[in-house]
């Protein structure tokens, strides 16, 4: 009777023993599955915050107005570049849903080839497609380069304390040879090709280089004169200054002939296209655009000599 009882207790304890065991494998497999779910959520967030998935794909509902944004510098390596203007304009102008295109426009100007590209390929879209109509709204400032585009619209819009204007072309720089003096340093520049030092910063002011560069300067500002006359015809009020780099306010802007009328995104959305729902068609860079330009603009300063001298020129 005793070794019964005792081949009880011990079948019991084994089968006690064999029940924790299980329900501690459960433990640990449920643990793991909340621990990869806990993470893949928090990866995907991250991933939404960070931008990794561009913003290229719009989600399509219907008939809508498009939105561009054209936000900060014009460059290349800048968010509003022409790489990702143009490729903005395209899906907005390419979807069936899109009733009107509208570039919201807050730019001091930039990069005059920038501007230029995106300038050519809104008339080349507008001709494409001559039912959508593309309306350029200005909030605090379009100058210089952002002008050179919106030259381009249908019709420019404004807030009556915009900034507009500045059509004009500038290229600056430094010069530091009072300060070398100064210091006893000696700037030793050797070159092959009588102009390669052209605007040296280190080196004595050239008047054949200052003039060629102002040559240039001029043959670029009166591209951009050219593009803003046939982008605006007959409303422009040509005056003595209107192309000296001067800028207004809105209201001014539109008494110059440089904007045609008083309005906003909503505002046009609603009253000018008719179709108050808004699809934003900007192309965001993602996290692994950004990283790309890091690195790309990280192997550029690790080779000094690749980089050209001088600034650039710029409309702003």
């Amino acid at each position: 009777m005793s070794d019964q009882i005792n081949e009880w207790e011990r079948s019991v304890l084994e089968k006690l023993a064999l029940s924790a065991v299980q329900e501690q494998r459960r433990a640990r497999r449920w643990g793991i599955f909340f621990k990869l779910a806990t993470f893949a959520y928090i990866t995907f967030i991250l991933i939404l915050i960070t931008g990794w998935i561009s913003g290229d794909t719009a989600l399509m509902t219907g008939k809508h107005t498009a939105l561009i944004e054209l936000d900060g510098v014009i460059s290349e390596k800048s968010a509003a570049s022409a790489d990702n203007l143009i490729a903005s304009l395209q899906a907005a102008f390419s979807d069936k849903g899109t009733q009107g295109v509208v570039l919201r426009i807050n730019s001091p100007g930039g990069s005059p080839v920038q501007a230029g590209l995106v300038n050519d390929e809104i008339r080349r879209l507008r001709a494409l497609y001559p039912a959508i109509p593309l309306y350029a709204v200005v909030e605090d400032i379009c100058a210089s380069g952002g002008y050179y585009i919106a030259a381009a619209a249908d019709k420019i819009y404004v807030n009556k304390a915009s900034i507009v204007g500045s059509i004009g072309v500038l290229m600056d720089g430094f010069g530091f040879t009072g300060t070398m003096n100064k210091l006893g340093v000696e700037r030793r520049l050797l070159t092959a090709g009588a102009n390669k030092g052209f605007m040296d910063p280190f080196s004595p002011r050239n008047p054949k280089h200052e003039a060629f560069t102002k040559a240039m300067l001029e043959e670029i500002h009166q591209q951009f004169i050219t593009v803003v006359k046939e982008g605006r015809g007959k409303r422009l009020k040509v005056t003595p200054e209107i192309f000296s780099g001067l800028f207004w306010s809105g209201q001014k802007s539109i008494e110059l002939g440089l904007a045609d009328e008083i309005g906003s995104l909503g505002s046009v959305s609603r009253d000018v296209i008719k179709e108050k729902d808004i699809v934003d068609f900007t192309t965001h860079e993602g996290l692994a655009d950004r990283l790309s330009k890091r690195f790309g603009a990280g192997v550029a300063s690790a080779f000094p000599g690749l980089s050209s001298q001088a600034d650039g020129f710029n409309l702003r």
